[in-house]
């Protein structure tokens, strides 16, 4: 491979090479591609988020919440959010402080709290999906 065509990750693997006797590294070299790939995309969008005053979180929570029909009870969205009880909490307690989202006992088992998006919500998401959308647009 010429000079030109290699990158960071070939650097790295260089590097690596030097300590780890295993002749294949390609395992190696995907997974620092992706791991790269993902960080510079989730740096993109924080970067087109953030002049609307929003956060990635705030489109992953509502982006649930719309898809799902607009009502999710708050463990769902701990379990898609795959973060514990308390963060789950404190985000949606931001959302409903802003008024993009409410909780509400479920009817269906009063043990269950139940997060559905507003109006707010519905229209903080259309202000958001159009960067979102310019950014995954080249990428895929």
């Amino acid at each position: 491979m010429t000079d030109e065509a290699r990158d960071r990750v070939d650097m790295l693997l260089d590097a690596v090479r030097d300590h780890d006797p295993r002749p294949d590294l390609a395992l190696k070299a995907v997974s620092m591609r992706l791991r790269r790939a993902a960080h510079l995309v989730d740096t993109e969008i924080r970067r087109r988020l953030g002049p609307q005053g929003m956060e990635l979180w705030e489109v992953e929570i509502l982006a649930n919440l719309v898809t799902a029909g607009g009502t999710m009870t708050a463990g769902a969205l701990q379990n898609l959010a795959q973060l514990t009880p308390g963060a789950i909490t404190h985000r949606v307690t931001k959302l409903e402080d802003a008024g993009h989202v409410v909780r509400t006992i479920s009817p269906a088992d009063r043990r269950q709290i139940d997060v559905s998006v507003t109006s707010s919500g519905r229209a903080r998401m259309r202000q958001v999906s159009s960067a979102l959308s310019a950014i995954e647009t080249p990428i895929c």
